[in-house]
């Protein structure tokens, strides 16, 4: 029982912070940039075609987040979780070092190990899906999206690293 009362603390808390993450990226709540400004800068990313990109990215924070709290359908919630954070770690955090104080990626390095483990482990008996009774297959089903989230952040860090690589041409060649 202590088990899974502290599942549910866990996916709840976290959950909720990605929610309002994701809620700063679609909506522009809490002083976020909206889903505008959002694809605005996935564009400045080199990110093609940026209005998917950012809709993808802000709803795999939101909606993730909204599977992971309830426990619904687990682990497609942990799953959207670990491909926005992998992106966030490569295209905005991983150049500024760890310490999440510099800009670093310890915060999303830490919502990508906590979801992982809750997609692993599975949302317990205090979920949609234990009151639901829905069972997905887990194991396959997590590995399966491991692999997929890590395919879909190597494209955009390739295109981000070639809009990188453009912008730093057109620097040097105008100097």
């Amino acid at each position: 029982m202590s088990f899974d009362v502290g599942l549910l603390i866990l996916r709840v808390a976290v959950g909720l912070f990605l929610v309002a993450h994701g809620a700063q990226k679609l909506f522009g709540s809490f002083g976020g940039p909206g889903l505008k400004g959002f694809t605005g800068w996935m564009a400045s990313m080199g990110l093609k075609p940026a209005a998917i990109w950012g809709l993808m990215g802000a709803l795999s924070e939101f909606g993730g987040g909204i599977l992971l709290a309830l426990g619904l359908l687990s682990p497609v919630g942990p799953l959207a979780i670990i491909g926005a954070m992998l992106m966030a770690i490569g295209m905005a955090h991983w150049s500024k070092g760890f310490w999440g104080s510099k800009g670093g990626y310890e915060y999303p390095l830490m919502l990508l190990i906590v979801s992982a483990v809750l997609g692993l482990v599975g949302p317990g008996s205090y979920s949609l899906d234990a009151l639901l009774g829905i069972v997905l297959p887990t194991t396959p089903i997590f590995w399966a999206g491991l692999v997929i989230a890590i395919i879909v952040t190597a494209i955009g860090l390739n295109m981000h690293s070639r809009q990188t690589s453009n912008s730093q041409q057109s620097a040097s060649s105008t100097s």
